[in-house]
């Protein structure tokens, strides 16, 4: 009876297993498409400039996925982020390249950077531009541009190339700390976020470059090096005539700090690089923002 069931089992399974195996196929197609993705010049130009040389994907199609929800966001004009991009490439990424060279920003340049609409708004007042941990940059008011403003340096600098030094700066703070000799300058003069309530005279004189220097030591360090790197010998001489014997000599103590940590740890002369900076700012206006080259 035993012998009898067994061969009842294996008839049952070599007919159901044939039916499987006969029946089943693999499916030779894919969920993903594998058609090519349509890009535009604008798409083409930045992988070229961008992606390729330094790895970085830059996002002007607003995706949540890499939007803080902090804020109200809306999409950046593409016609405006492309101009912007075209300025940022020449008096960012171009300068530090001439000066420091190409692996320096391969190794060292945010992986992503996204760009918006308008500013990020809150109670401390509007965010033009922030850095997530050493990987992503966000650039705000994209939509608040227009080609007189695109052309002006001044302006530029004021809306974004000093806080794009700024947020860099944070980035090569995330990968190589700073000589903490530099927390102890002003340690007792930092205010938090009472920053706001301090005007630039004032800050001055308590030693340092900008009142939102004032909130820690981190941001301290991050808004002296942008400072340097974007103010003229005359423009920095004016923050030291402001803050007086004292307050000079803590903010000169503070970027020689800064100084000797950008070279000591990255090989960047960050006199070199102003120089760059400003000579690069003063052709601005000479930039063709309408073409792809």
């Amino acid at each position: 009876m035993k012998k009898q069931n067994i061969i009842w089992l294996v008839a049952l399974l070599t007919i159901f297993g044939g039916w499987s195996c006969s029946e089943d196929k693999l499916d030779s197609g894919t969920n993903f498409s594998t058609a090519p993705i349509a890009r535009n010049e604008f798409d083409k130009w930045l992988l070229k400039n961008y992606t390729y040389p330094y790895n970085i994907d830059f996002q002007y199609r607003l995706k949540d996925i890499e939007t803080s929800y902090t804020y109200n966001v809306v999409p950046a004009d593409s016609a405006k982020t492309a101009k912007l991009a075209i300025i940022t490439k020449y008096l960012w990424f171009d300068a530090y390249q001439e000066v420091v060279g190409d692996e320096f920003l391969k190794d060292s340049s945010p992986r992503v950077i996204t760009t918006i609409g308008i500013a990020g708004y809150s109670g401390r007042g509007e965010t033009v531009g922030s850095a997530e941990g050493g990987l992503k940059v966000t650039l705000y008011k994209v939509n608040s541009l227009d080609d007189a403003t695109l052309k002006n340096y001044d302006t530029m600098t004021e809306y974004y190339f000093r806080t794009m030094h700024h947020e860099f700066t944070h980035i090569l703070n995330q990968k190589k700390p700073y000589n903490t000799a530099f927390d102890q300058v002003t340690r007792d003069a930092y205010v938090n976020n009472d920053w706001i309530n301090v005007n630039l005279p004032t800050a001055n004189r308590a030693g340092f470059v900008s009142p939102y220097a004032m909130m820690n030591t981190g941001e301290d360090f991050a808004e002296t090096f942008a400072y340097y790197v974007i103010s003229t010998p005359k423009q920095w001489n004016d923050i030291l005539q402001r803050a007086g014997s004292s307050g000079a000599a803590h903010i000169t103590s503070k970027a020689n700090i800064v100084k000797e940590y950008a070279l000591s740890q990255w090989g960047l002369d960050l006199d070199k690089l102003r120089e760059t900076v400003l000579r690069r700012g003063g052709q601005i206006a000479t930039l063709d923002l309408e073409h792809f080259n």
